[in-house]
C-alpha cells in the first residue's frame, strides 16, 4: 500500500495484577475490604480504563476505603452532569468531559496514554500480529478479509470508542486507503469495556482496540501502532484534530492526545483529597502502564483557562 506504513509492531507486556473481566456492563461497583471504625468509603467514579490501577494501585497506597464505579467516560460525565450520580473524586479518560458536559471549577491532567490493538491467541489473533510483522502487510488485513474478528467500545459512550474511529481515519489518510473504516468498522463490533474485555480473553473475539495500559495490565500480546495513529504524540496534536466524530447530542469531538484529567468534588474531605492526590500521583499510574509527563499533574482552572503543574498558580487552589 502507498503513503507512510502503519502497520505496527508486535508487543507483549509483562502482566500486573491480571483483572478479571466481568462480562455485561461496564459499570463495575467495589468497595474496599473492611470499613473500619464507621469510616464512610470514598467515592471514585472513574474511567473503565482506571480500574485496574485504582482495584491493584490505590487501594495498596492508602488506609482510607474507596468505592470505586468504572464506566466509560462520557457516560460516567453525563450520569454526573444529570446529578444521577455525585462522587468525591471523579476521574476521566478525556479532560475534554469537564468542559463539554461538567461544571466544575478546576481539574488537573494527571496522565497519558496510547491506542493499541490487543491480538488473541486464536487464529484471527495470531493472522493480526502476522500481518503487523510483515512488511507487504498491514495488521488491519486479516479484519478487511473477514479472517479476524475486532471489537472496539462505543463512542458514544467511551472516549476509547471515538479514538478508535479517530485512528482508523488517521491510518486511511497515512496509507491512502479511503476505505479503511469502512472495511474494518461493523455494528457488531460495538462493547462496554469490561464486556469488551471478556469476549477477547474468550476467544470470541481476536483482536480489540484498547489502551497500552489495559495491555499491559493484563499481560495481552499487541500491536504497537506508530505514533501518527496512536494518538499518543503531543508534536502530533494538529494532526490529530484533523479526525473528528459527532456525538448524539450534536457536540463533535475532534482528535487529540490521550489525557486523563480528574476532579476532586469533596474539598472539604480529607480522605477525599488523599485519595484524590494518590490518584494523580505517577508512581501508581506508571506501575499499570499509564505515561506520566515530568510536568504533571497539570491543574486547570476552567474559569480562568490558568493551565499550571502546580495548584497555587490557579486560583482556589493555593490552599491545597
Amino acid at each position: 500500500m502507498g503513503g507512510l506504513r502503519l502497520r505496527g509492531s508486535r508487543t507483549r507486556r509483562s502482566r500486573r495484577g491480571f483483572l478479571a473481566a466481568t462480562a455485561g456492563t461496564l459499570a463495575s461497583t467495589a468497595v474496599a475490604g473492611c470499613i473500619g471504625g464507621g469510616r464512610e468509603p470514598v467515592e471514585v467514579l472513574a474511567a473503565g480504563s482506571l480500574q485496574a490501577a485504582v482495584d491493584d494501585g490505590l487501594r495498596d497506597a492508602l488506609d482510607d476505603p474507596i468505592a470505586l464505579e468504572a464506566r466509560g467516560s462520557a457516560a460516567a460525565a453525563r450520569l454526573v452532569a444529570d446529578g444521577q450520580r455525585d462522587p468525591d473524586v471523579l476521574a476521566l479518560a478525556d479532560p475534554s468531559l469537564f468542559d463539554r458536559l461538567l461544571d466544575s471549577p478546576w481539574d488537573a491532567t494527571f496522565a497519558t496514554n496510547a491506542l493499541c490493538v490487543a491480538t488473541a491467541d486464536t487464529p484471527g489473533g495470531r493472522a493480526v500480529s502476522n500481518a503487523a510483522d510483515r512488511e507487504d502487510a498491514d495488521w488491519y488485513d486479516p479484519v478487511l478479509d473477514g479472517t479476524a474478528a475486532l471489537g472496539r467500545t462505543d463512542p458514544d459512550l467511551d472516549p476509547l470508542g471515538y479514538r478508535t474511529l479517530f485512528a482508523l481515519e488517521l491510518a486511511a489518510d497515512a496509507d491512502d486507503h479511503p476505505g479503511l473504516s469502512e472495511g474494518v468498522l461493523s455494528p457488531d463490533q460495538l462493547y462496554p469495556e469490561t464486556a469488551l474485555l471478556s469476549q477477547f480473553e474468550t476467544g470470541a473475539l481476536d483482536a480489540a482496540v484498547v489502551y497500552e495500559s489495559m495491555a499491559a495490565d493484563r499481560g495481552y500480546e499487541f500491536v504497537d501502532l506508530p505514533p501518527a495513529v496512536d494518538l499518543s504524540d503531543p508534536d502530533r496534536a494538529d494532526a490529530y484534530a484533523t479526525a473528528t466524530y459527532r456525538l448524539p447530542d450534536g457536540v463533535v469531538v475532534a482528535g487529540d492526545v490521550v489525557e486523563y484529567a480528574a476532579a476532586l468534588r469533596s474539598p472539604d474531605d480529607a480522605a477525599a483529597e488523599r485519595v484524590f492526590d494518590a490518584l494523580v500521583d505517577s508512581a501508581t499510574l506508571s506501575a499499570h502502564g499509564f505515561a506520566v509527563p515530568e510536568s504533571y499533574p497539570r491543574y486547570r482552572s476552567s474559569a480562568s483557562n490558568v493551565d499550571s503543574n502546580g495548584p497555587s498558580a490557579v486560583p482556589g487552589l493555593a490552599e491545597r
